[in-house]
Parts: C-alpha cells; sequence; structure tokens
C-alpha cells in the first residue's frame, strides 16, 4: 500500500512530494475497466491507458528481451495528474468549508485524495487507498507542525522547494508512524 504527499504553495507550486510505501496490507480492488483492456498490447500509450484504468499492471516486452512493468496507477505521471487533477475539487471545498483537514475531498479509481489547507493556504495533498481518516489527520497536523518550523528557519525562503533533510526524514518518520 502506498501515500503520496504533495505540498502545494498558494500558486499550486510544488514545494515537496513523498511517496510512502506502508508495511501493511491493503485490499486491492479491480477496476471494471481494467478488465476490458488488452495485456498483449506493445504501444507505448498501452501502460498509460491501463494506469489510467486502475488495472494491476502490463508488463510490455523490450527489445533487450526483459519485460517492463507499467500500470497498476503507481506510475509518477498518473500520481501526479490525479494529485492536480483534485486541486479543482479541494479549491471548491475550501470555499464551502471552513476546517484545515478536508477528508476525502476526490477519488479516481482506488486512489482516495485528501487534502489539508493550511491558514496561508498551502495546499497539503495526499493520495491513499484505504481509509484511516484519524491517522492521516494526526499525520497531515503533524506535516503542518514540520512545515512551520521549516519556515521560521532563517535559512529558508517561503514557497521554495524544500530540500532540508531533516524535514524530509522527520516527514518519512510520521508517515511510518500514522500512515
Amino acid at each position: 500500500m502506498s501515500h503520496h504527499l504533495f505540498l502545494l504553495s498558494p500558486s499550486d507550486t510544488p514545494l515537496y512530494s513523498l511517496t510512502h510505501y506502508s508495511a501493511k496490507a491493503s485490499q486491492v480492488v479491480p477496476s471494471p475497466l481494467s478488465a476490458n483492456l488488452p495485456s498483449w498490447s506493445t504501444s507505448a500509450f498501452a501502460g498509460t491507458l491501463t494506469a489510467l484504468s486502475g488495472a494491476t499492471s502490463v508488463v510490455q516486452a523490450s527489445s533487450q528481451g526483459g519485460g517492463v512493468r507499467m500500470g497498476g496507477g503507481q506510475d509518477p505521471h498518473v500520481i501526479q495528474m490525479i494529485a492536480n487533477a483534485s486541486l479543482d475539487v479541494i479549491e471548491e471545498v475550501v470555499r464551502r468549508d471552513n476546517g484545515m483537514y478536508l477528508k476525502s475531498v476526490d477519488r479516481f479509481n482506488e486512489w482516495t485524495v485528501s487534502a489539508f489547507i493550511t491558514p496561508g493556504n498551502m495546499k497539503f495533498v495526499l493520495l491513499h487507498e484505504t481509509k484511516n481518516d484519524e491517522g492521516i489527520r494526526a499525520f497531515f497536523t503533524e506535516v503542518w507542525e514540520l512545515y512551520v518550523k521549516t519556515m521560521v528557519n532563517p535559512f529558508h525562503t517561503a514557497h521554495r522547494v524544500i530540500v532540508s533533510t531533516v524535514f524530509d526524514g522527520r516527514v518519512r518518520a510520521s508517515a511510518k508512524k500514522y500512515l
């Protein structure tokens, strides 16, 4: 089971991203669309189509004789597309609700999108496969505290990419603890 975290500036510029693979078992629900896709296709588009459909995976033969795994909704460009597509929904929910933690705001195949909006309009977007509202809330709160500590650091410029290894390590530890 994996979780994908994105921290976005008020202008929706990505400042930090994390992919966390949890050791906890998850239940994979196959997509009905994925059943209609051929697994024997050799086109480059087949992997993207499979990933978007939520199929488990496609192995394409390469000219070197090995196979290349594609799909499973785990491709980085598909994950980014899902996160970016959810930004409009997040904006609508923010206009309607006053809370910081927005719970599940969007869903795409097996991915659920949860969001957290700071008072400074920073967006924390998390893609996840299972429901864990209290764990996600605690994770977002801890990441927000870490973000605030990073912003008050005089050596960090606001709304710039976060490259701190300390920040990264603490976010990873929080993900391991709560997700």
